[in-house]
């Protein structure tokens, strides 16, 4: 099998990295109501039961050191499924849940312009800062995110780390990554079931070889 990435060895000599696998989590039941789901539990629908095999034979042959995963079941569960081969149990990490989306959990979009108008133009206007009531603001994900992330990582220096997280969370990862504004927030895709791949390296950069994969 072709490997996922074919590394920089000069630059992997030079200054090591660690290798983190981000997945998102399958298709969910409700997927196409366009539905703020936040931190409720929903269910994978069967597709996204097949998402989660596809890329366990993906993700067979990467050396993994070890899995970890929000502790919501849509993450929680698949990550078992993709620790198997690699004898490792996933870890699971509440820091890494999904947006809370507080009073619009629950509601679709549709539901949330008709019922909420100026709550929804108002985080159209502040993406970053705007807190839903009762919820967290995308900088609010950010601050729990990213220290959850170096903290996971710190163990596994020079090793290939597993993580199943959200679209959100997903996407805060990789804009720190990219070094973008969380401005940028929806510019980059996050389908169910998708694979990143990104090297973090001693010298503080990093590289995303593969976003939404």
């Amino acid at each position: 099998m072709r490997p996922l990435v074919k590394d920089d060895k000069q630059k992997t000599a030079r200054s090591g990295r660690t290798r983190l696998y981000l997945v998102r989590h399958g298709q969910v039941e409700g997927f196409g109501q366009r539905r703020y789901n936040g931190q409720a539990d929903v269910a994978l629908t069967a597709l996204g039961w097949e998402q989660y095999r596809s890329l366990k034979s993906r993700l067979q042959e990467c050396p993994l050191q070890a899995v970890y995963s929000s502790d919501l079941s849509r993450c929680f569960e698949g990550a078992k499924l993709l620790g198997e081969p690699h004898g490792l149990e996933p870890l699971p990490i509440p820091a890494l849940r999904e947006l809370h989306i507080g009073r619009w959990q629950g509601i679709t979009w549709a539901e949330l312009q008709e019922r909420f108008p100026q709550q929804w133009q108002a985080r159209l206007n502040d993406i970053v800062h705007y807190r839903v009531p009762d919820g967290e603001s995308f900088q609010d994900l950010s601050r729990r995110v990213l220290p959850a992330l170096k903290d996971l990582l710190s163990p596994h220096a020079h090793g290939d780390v597993l993580v199943v997280g959200h679209g959100a969370v997903n996407r805060v990862i990789l804009l720190d990554a990219l070094g973008a504004p969380l401005q940028s927030v929806f510019r980059i895709e996050q389908s169910y079931g998708c694979l990143n791949i990104i090297d973090y390296f001693e010298d503080g950069t990093s590289t995303v070889h593969l976003l939404n994969g």
